[in-house]
């Protein structure tokens, strides 16, 4: 069974000022998300699914999924704020989405094999998909634990130039497997490294070489009953809290410490790039635009 590409596209990038993912980043036009499915197709993937707003669906459909018709199948699913389990209901004032935890469940219903989850305004490069994908197809031992994988990439290499980002911090055993994922919400580039500043009176510092996750995971389907139980609690402490997000590292990081799940942390040789602010899109466009004169992508990737 060939694996599933799912692409969490719902945000709208309230720091960027838009949708970024419908934003030209290629020679030819291409938005950073056309490169993942092109990627994850060389590597041998059989279907993507977009998770999106039901509000842009027409113009999604139009301007990016009709561009895959006909080379992968194509899926969509709807992350909407409403969509709680009982007996939860959205509470008064509540605008924000609830994280990629409640984006990854909306998904369920269309996703029945192996999958990667990553973001749609990421940029991971042809390695990562390469490995991951061997990696979803590889047989899993019989032994009751969930084995999912992830592939990580220095924070030196994550991080923007125009101000602070998210990234869960990882930790890993001898053997390559994770030991924790910690998200931290508020980390800046420095000349030495990086700092996280949630505590402005205690920053926590970092010398860059620190494997982050950037929602590169790769899951079978079980994850689907683990995040639902996990986002039901999380609903009970956190549901009033109009602020409050239920993010999939973290989560992860739970599984792990419960001993139900192990993940297999992958090393890419390839450079991570995204755009949170618009002063990043330069050089994205720019590493982009390298990567075409190498000869790593064409000019115009679906001509």
């Amino acid at each position: 069974m060939k694996p599933t590409l799912l692409i969490l596209a719902a945000g709208m990038g309230s720091r960027y000022g838009g949708l970024k993912q419908l934003d030209g980043m290629g020679p030819s036009g291409e938005v950073v998300l056309d490169y993942s499915v092109f990627d994850a197709i060389r590597a041998g993937f059989g279907k993507v699914v977009f998770v999106i707003r039901r509000e842009f669906e027409e113009q999604f459909r139009n301007q990016i999924g009709a561009r895959f018709a006909d080379k992968i199948e194509v899926a969509y699913a709807f992350q909407e704020l409403s969509d709680l389990p009982a007996p939860y209901t959205l509470p008064e004032g509540r605008t924000k989405p609830w994280g990629t935890a409640h984006a990854l469940l909306a998904a369920e219903a269309v996703v029945n094999e192996p999958f990667l989850m990553i973001n749609a305004d990421d940029f991971y490069g042809r390695d990562a998909f390469e490995k991951i994908a061997a990696d979803l197809i590889r047989p899993r031992a019989d032994d009751g634990l969930a084995h999912y994988s992830m592939v990580g990439f220095y924070l030196k290499n994550t991080l923007s130039d125009f101000g602070s980002v998210s990234r869960g911090v990882c930790t890993t055993d001898a053997n390559g497997m994770l030991t924790s994922v910690t998200e931290r919400t508020k980390i800046f580039k420095t000349e030495t490294g990086a700092e996280n500043r949630e505590d402005e009176a205690n920053p926590l510092v970092f010398n860059g070489e620190e494997v982050v996750s950037m929602n590169f995971f790769g899951f079978t389907p079980d994850v689907f009953g683990r995040l639902r139980a996990a986002f039901v609690e999380f609903l009970r402490v956190n549901g009033a809290d109009l602020k409050a997000e239920c993010y999939v590292p973290k989560e992860v990081n739970d599984l792990i410490t419960q001993g139900i799940a192990e993940v297999r942390v992958l090393e890419s040789t390839g450079k991570w790039f995204g755009v949170t602010y618009p002063e990043d899109k330069a050089e994205v466009v720019g590493a982009i635009q390298s990567l075409v004169n190498e000869g790593e992508y064409p000019v115009s990737l679906w001509a």
